[in-house]
């Protein structure tokens, strides 16, 4: 999947688009997307100058996208819906994402109980786990 089918699924635009690229999906079950961390990106500016950080929040983030994908490849829904992050658990970072990395965001459908859906997500760099969590959202029109 290319950058145009993710910006038809997702409603994100620069700066905050964060995944580039699915390298794999099966719906219902997972999807591999990478995201390019480059030393153009606008957070860098401020996290931290002098030694340059991807912040955590923009990692799940980046996550947070890939199951929206993953959802949206999976689900019958409406263009008119967007989908929300609802619950985030088991947050853990291992290491240091920085610009030239490529992340590499894997996440698997868990579980769907009405509108809530449940994903394993992890993302890693050079395959070196950098951070993984248990991320929740729902589908809401719009």
């Amino acid at each position: 999947m290319d950058i145009n089918r993710i910006m038809e699924l997702l409603p994100h635009r620069y700066p905050f688009l964060l995944v580039d690229r699915v390298l794999e999906s099966q719906p219902g079950e997972r999807l591999r997307a990478i995201k390019n961390v480059s030393m153009n990106e606008p957070f860098f500016q401020g996290h931290f100058p002098s030694v340059p950080v991807m912040p955590g929040v923009l990692i799940i983030e980046a996550l947070a996208q890939a199951t929206c994908l993953l959802a949206n490849e999976t689900a019958e829904v409406s263009n008119h819906a967007i989908y929300l992050l609802v619950g985030l658990d088991k947050a853990r970072f291992k290491r240091q994402v920085v610009p030239g990395d490529q992340l590499l965001l894997e996440v698997e459908l868990l579980k769907r109980r009405r509108d809530i859906w449940v994903f394993n997500a992890k993302a890693s760099v050079d395959g070196k786990l950098a951070a993984s969590a248990e991320i929740m959202c729902t589908a809401r029109e719009l």
